[in-house]
């Protein structure tokens, strides 16, 4: 009797960046071996399929060993078993929490929870990303929102931190753990237009504007909190609405804020009046849950499509927000 052995020796753990995105993806082995014969790997290098079907399936059993690693990647870097060099352990990290916006804007504003990964089957096919893909995706959004969910301080440092993410990534997964803490509604019909990065630009700006972090920087609570003093104390802006003297002081000190860093502010400042009327509106109605939780829907609503009779605001508030400056992509 003969038995066949595949041993693969070596000190330094190779990592096929293809391979690890077949993993990461959710395909199988077979699967993962027919599309790297489709991309006419054996042509280049002369093997034979055996033996791609065998590097394969080392490297699937690699990423399997060091996804525990990588769900606290801290631990990637100080164990001894995988002799891996810092700049591809950098690579595991980013692209093991790399995710799909489709799926984050699908997610953002809903609870993190069991319920919720039970129905990723149906987010699956509206976003066309393998139900595998899915819940490892939710799954480290869920171990990022545990992770902080305790801590002092801002979001985007901690998680920085706690999974040595780059700042960008980290700033991603700092606005979907504020979407977590907020549950801001925005899966509504009327929002489908905001995309994962509009909301995530505005949640940027709600940390670091609206929070505890935010506001009270001695107390290091965490970027997650808004007060509700502070939402109640947005109730005398109503002032603004009723008194042009007030109206006219901050038309002034808005346009001087704004003046040559927005590309919409001859419109910005034409249609002053109805705007701040229409947002002063918006805030003042913050002192409910509810409210708090159509943030977003108002401001659509009443903002950019204001009722039948109010004056129409220009066309550019029917834009996205730009994203907050020097926020740059990762890749």
């Amino acid at each position: 009797m003969t038995s066949d052995l595949d041993i693969f020796v070596g000190n330094t753990t190779l990592i096929d960046e293809e391979v690890l995105q077949l993993w990461l993806d959710g395909h199988s082995v077979s699967e993962a071996v027919a599309r790297r014969l489709r991309g006419g790997l054996l042509d280049h290098t002369g093997s034979s399929v055996q033996v791609l079907q065998s590097d394969t399936r080392d490297h699937f059993r690699t990423f399997q060993m060091l996804e525990r690693l990588l769900h606290a990647p801290p631990r990637l870097l100080q164990q001894l078993l995988f002799q891996i060099p810092p700049p591809r352990q950098a690579l595991l990290v980013q692209r093991y929490y790399a995710f799909d916006e489709a799926l984050a804007r699908e997610l953002l504003g809903k609870k993190l929870s069991k319920g919720t990964r039970k129905d990723l089957d149906e987010v699956s096919a509206r976003v066309g990303v393998s139900i595998k893909s899915c819940r490892r995706q939710f799954d480290n959004f869920r171990r990022v929102f545990k992770a902080v969910e305790e801590l002092r301080g801002p979001l985007a440092e901690n998680i920085q931190q706690l999974f040595l993410l780059p700042p960008p990534m980290a700033r991603d997964y700092a606005a979907i753990v504020f979407f977590a803490f907020s549950r801001f509604e925005t899966g509504k019909r009327r929002l489908q237009f905001l995309s994962f990065g509009d909301l995530a630009a505005c949640a940027q700006e709600l940390m670091d504007r609206w929070t505890l972090g935010a506001l009270a920087p001695e107390a290091a609570e965490p970027d997650g909190d808004v007060p509700k003093s502070f939402l109640q104390d947005l109730k005398e802006l109503k002032v603004l609405v009723g008194d042009k003297d007030l109206l006219d002081m901050h038309k002034s000190l808005v346009c001087t804020a704004l003046r040559g860093k927005i590309s919409v502010y001859n419109e910005m400042e034409a249609n002053f009046k109805p705007l701040s009327r229409a947002l002063v509106n918006v805030g003042a109605k913050l002192t409910h849950a509810r409210d708090v939780r159509d943030f977003f829907v108002d401001l659509v609503e009443k903002v950019r499509d204001p009722p039948h009779g109010d004056t129409p605001l220009p066309p550019l508030w029917g834009h996205p927000l730009p994203p907050p400056m020097g926020t740059a992509p990762y890749g």
